[in-house]
C-alpha cells in the first residue's frame, strides 16, 4: 500500500523528479568526468617520455634539462661536444645512445636533428613505440619525419617540401637547403607530434654557409655537394641514453656529473618528471576542488528538491494524518 502511494506521488510529480534526476546525473557525470581527465592528464604527463634510464645535457637544473630535450621548451645553456657523446656512448654501462640537437624551427614548430635510432629507442605511455603513418624514416639528407599535429596544423603530405627557419620565431630561413616529407608519425600525445625530425647530418648541412648565426653573403653550397661532404656533428644538445643493467644506472650517472672534460649533467626521466609535475600540479589541486564543488553543489541541490518538495506535500500529509 505504502509503496503504492510513493509510486503514485512519483508519478503525479513526474516532471519535478525527473529533473532532480536530471541534475544528480549530470553532477555525477561531471564530477566522473573531471577525475578522469585528472588522472588521465596525470598519467599522460607521466609517460611522456619510458624506457630511457638517463637523459644527459650541459650542467644546468634537472628540470630545465627535461623541458628543452623532452618538452622542447626552452633552450639548452649550452651543448655537449661530439668527442665527450663518444666517450660517454662508449662506456661499458652504455646500451644504447640517441643523440639530439635542437635550435632550428618550422613555422613555430621546433626542428630536432637525430639519427634513425630515436625512432628504435624512444617510447611512451610505458614502452609503446613510435609509428609511422605514412612513408619512412629519413634516407636522404634532406628527408624529415614529421608529427601528427604538425601534419594536421600545416595540411602537410608526402612528399611536401619544408623550409627550416635558423633558431626560433627567426625570419631568417635556410631557403636553399628545402627538405622533403618523407614520413608522417602517428598520433602519440606526446611533444613529438609536435616536433620536425631530421638528422644530425641535416643540421650540420643546413649551416655550412652560416656563421655566427647569420648566413656568409653571396655563399651557396649546392645539395649535390653537401651530400659529398663530412658532417660529422661537432656537438649535440643532449643525448638519451639506455643503460645495460637497472644497477649500474647510478653508477653512470654519478660518473657523468663528474665528468672531467666538461660540466655535464645526467637525469632521470622519471624523477625529473615527478618534480617538474610538482611545480606545474596545481592544475591538479584545481581540478580536484572543481570535483569537491561538483558533489557538494549536487547535494545541495538534492536538498533543495527535497525540501521542496515537502513543503509542497504539507497539505496532501495532513490529509493523510486525518484519514489515519
Amino acid at each position: 500500500m505504502i509503496l503504492r502511494l510513493a509510486i503514485a506521488s512519483l508519478f503525479a510529480r513526474a516532471l519535478t523528479v525527473g529533473m532532480t534526476i536530471l541534475a544528480i546525473a549530470l553532477s555525477v557525470a561531471l564530477f566522473l568526468g573531471v577525475e578522469k581527465v585528472r588522472t588521465g592528464a596525470k598519467a599522460s604527463f607521466a609517460d611522456t617520455i619510458s624506457g630511457t634510464d638517463l637523459i644527459v645535457g650541459a650542467r644546468s637544473g634537472a628540470v630545465q634539462l627535461l623541458l628543452y630535450s623532452v618538452f622542447r621548451i626552452g633552450n639548452a645553456t649550452n651543448n655537449i661536444t661530439w668527442e665527450s657523446y663518444q666517450d660517454i656512448a662508449a662506456r661499458p654501462e652504455v646500451k644504447w645512445s640517441v643523440p639530439i640537437s635542437l635550435g632550428d624551427s618550422h613555422r613555430q614548430f621546433r626542428v630536432m636533428g637525430t639519427t634513425t635510432g630515436f625512432f628504435d629507442h624512444y617510447k611512451y605511455r610505458q614502452g609503446r613505440a613510435l609509428a609511422l603513418r605514412d612513408g619512412a624514416v629519413m634516407n636522404d639528407l634532406f628527408d624529415t619525419v614529421i608529427g601528427a599535429d604538425v601534419a594536421a596544423t600545416l595540411g602537410y603530405r608526402l612528399g611536401d617540401p619544408i623550409i627550416v627557419a635558423h633558431g626560433l620565431a627567426s625570419f631568417a630561413e635556410h631557403k636553399d637547403q628545402p627538405f622533403r616529407v618523407a614520413g608522417i608519425l602517428e598520433k602519440t600525445g606526446t611533444p613529438v607530434d609536435r616536433t620536425v625530425i631530421v638528422s644530425l647530418e641535416a643540421i650540420e648541412a643546413i649551416h655550412v654557409d652560416w656563421r655566427s648565426g647569420a648566413k656568409i653573403p653571396g655563399q651557396t653550397t649546392s645539395a649535390e655537394v653537401l651530400r659529398g661532404m663530412d658532417l660529422q656533428p661537432k656537438a649535440v644538445t643532449a643525448v638519451l641514453l639506455g643503460v645495460e643493467s637497472p644497477l649500474r644506472t647510478f653508477a653512470l650517472q654519478r660518473a657523468i656529473n663528474d665528468y672531467p672534460q666538461e660540466p655535464l649533467l645526467a637525469i632521470l626521466p622519471g624523477v625529473a618528471l615527478q618534480e617538474l609535475w610538482g611545480i606545474v600540479g596545481i592544475a591538479e589541486t584545481a581540478l580536484l576542488a572543481v570535483s569537491a564543488m561538483v558533489v557538494v553543489t549536487a547535494l545541495i541541490g538534492m536538498m533543495a528538491t527535497i525540501f521542496s518538495s515537502l513543503n509542497e506535500r504539507r497539505r496532501e500529509m495532513a490529509i493523510f494524518r486525518a484519514m489515519g
